[in-house]
């Protein structure tokens, strides 16, 4: 007897028919998103945003901080354009969060308010002949969205046990955009190029810079790793960072080696950073003995090994003052003697540190360690968030809603360490918006009180745990 036959219920009409049209208020799809605004709420961020972010010009409508509640709501329950806050508008959610959702428009016009046409201009000024990138300053009100971040960072560490350590991770990422402002990227096309800053044991980003397509994550890196470090509370004691090609920057390197830096930090601040192949390198790597090269990694296909490249002093000038650097090589081989597609036997691969006590081995594990924090941010933020469509042709308000979404990233992580369940320390956003955020509730009035009945248990324990400020 076939399926159909049987009548298999997965081949026969759905048992129900849609009644549509109607716009009860008594229902909302993100029962779950309160949750999300208390970790904002007990972080004392709303106050933080009323002192560092001032962009309304009149009285009427919602303020500053309802303003960065509602892209908070728009990133964590899964919306990626301004047009989303029209269907969010409609949902209950509102009688949960005090507070009405700006319309697409008036999102549009807020973030207008991060943008400043004169500072682009400024920076245009400052090229160098034959210069074509520039990386514009940022506005008052994109600053202190930043500081209100940099509040986030310092509360929730100031939260439960005091952290001590701090590893910096550094890199670039490349947003595409057909936007007639946007310019061409080394990956090909057009978009924007932002760079991020995360402190890998806390998974928070510390600091991020939206830049254009064409500016190559290899100029001026020393902007954001030391706003990074600035933005970390006062009780670390020990400093680390990790960087790409891109970092092996001579400014930038030297910045971390000077123990008497002018800013904060100060003291050691311990690095890896993977080296721009030179021909120098190349050939001093090349004539490593066999005896130097110990075992790294292997897979199916390839052999890895290591070696310290001894007596490699490209910068005697600099050794002198800050001591040497080491560099360690890594050698790539085929098994089975196979060539690569260019007809090489090897690939050479280098990693720069001023780590001298670990082995290399562990010295190159621990600088790929990044693959699994900072690389894995950005497809957090393009794919699970909403910095991976940009909303418009404005400059600053593109890095508002970039930095928006970071923000979100970090609220979402302060309520998976501040609440909830140490099971969903690691849950991605998409992981969060199935179980949490994307909850069904029936909103009921009672006795004044407004009541959001959900399935399951542990949400007032969860909202206990993140208690308002005081005062």
């Amino acid at each position: 007897m076939s399926l159909t036959e049987r009548g298999c219920p997965t081949q026969q009409p759905l048992a129900f028919d849609y009644d549509e049209g109607h716009a009860e208020q008594g229902l909302t799809a993100l029962a779950g998103i309160p949750v999300l605004l208390q970790a904002f709420r007990s972080l004392d961020l709303p106050r933080s945003v009323e002192r560092h972010v001032s962009v309304k010009q009149r009285q009427r409508g919602l303020d500053e901080a309802s303003y960065v509640e509602s892209f908070l709501i728009l990133n964590a329950a899964g919306g990626e354009c301004l047009d989303d806050f029209g269907p969010l508008r409609q949902d209950g959610v509102r009688e949960l969060i005090g507070h009405d959702l700006p319309s697409p428009e008036a999102a549009r016009k807020f973030l207008y308010q991060f943008h400043d046409e004169r500072l682009i201009e400024q920076a245009q000024q400052r090229l160098l002949p034959g210069q074509i990138s520039y990386i514009p300053e940022e506005n008052q009100a994109l600053e202190g969205l930043g500081q209100v971040n940099t509040d986030l960072v310092r509360e929730l560490a100031r939260r439960g046990e005091p952290q001590k350590m701090a590893t910096i991770d550094l890199d670039s990422t490349v947003i595409e955009s057909w936007k007639q402002e946007a310019q061409p990227t080394y990956q090909g096309g057009r978009g924007y190029q932002p760079m991020l800053a995360l402190w890998a044991e806390m998974n928070l980003v510390v600091a991020d810079e939206f830049r254009d397509g064409n500016v190559p994550a290899l100029q001026e890196p020393l902007r954001v790793a030391r706003r990074a470090f600035q933005s970390l509370p006062d009780s670390m004691t020990e400093y680390y960072f990790r960087g790409d090609s891109a970092c092996y920057d001579k400014q930038l390197m030297n910045w971390l080696r000077n123990e008497q830096r002018e800013d904060f930090p100060r003291g050691p601040i311990r690095f890896a950073i993977s080296v721009r192949m030179q021909s120098s390198l190349k050939e001093h790597i090349l004539r490593l003995p066999h005896s130097a090269w110990k075992p790294y990694r292997e897979d199916r296909e390839a052999v890895s090994e290591c070696a310290d490249v001894l007596n490699y002093w490209p910068e005697a000038e600099d050794d002198k003052q800050f001591g040497p650097l080491r560099f360690v090589a890594i050698r790539i081989r085929k098994r089975q003697g196979e060539l690569f597609a260019d007809g090489a036997e090897a690939k050479h691969f280098a990693v720069v540190s001023n780590v001298w006590e670990w082995e290399t081995k562990r010295l190159l594990e621990w600088h790929r360690e990044k693959a699994g924090t900072i690389e894995a941010l950005h497809d957090v933020l393009k794919n699970e968030l909403a910095a991976g469509v940009l909303p418009c042709a404005r400059f600053g308000a593109n890095a508002a809603w970039l930095r928006l979404a970071v923000l979100t990233h970090n609220v979402i992580t302060a309520l998976k360490r501040m609440a909830l369940p140490e099971s969903y320390l690691t849950a991605r956003p998409k992981r969060l918006r199935f179980l949490i955020f994307n909850t069904v509730g029936r909103i009921l009035h009672h006795a004044r009180r407004v009541l959001c009945r959900i399935a399951g248990a542990g949400w007032r324990d969860w909202m206990r745990l993140m208690p308002l400020p005081t005062g």
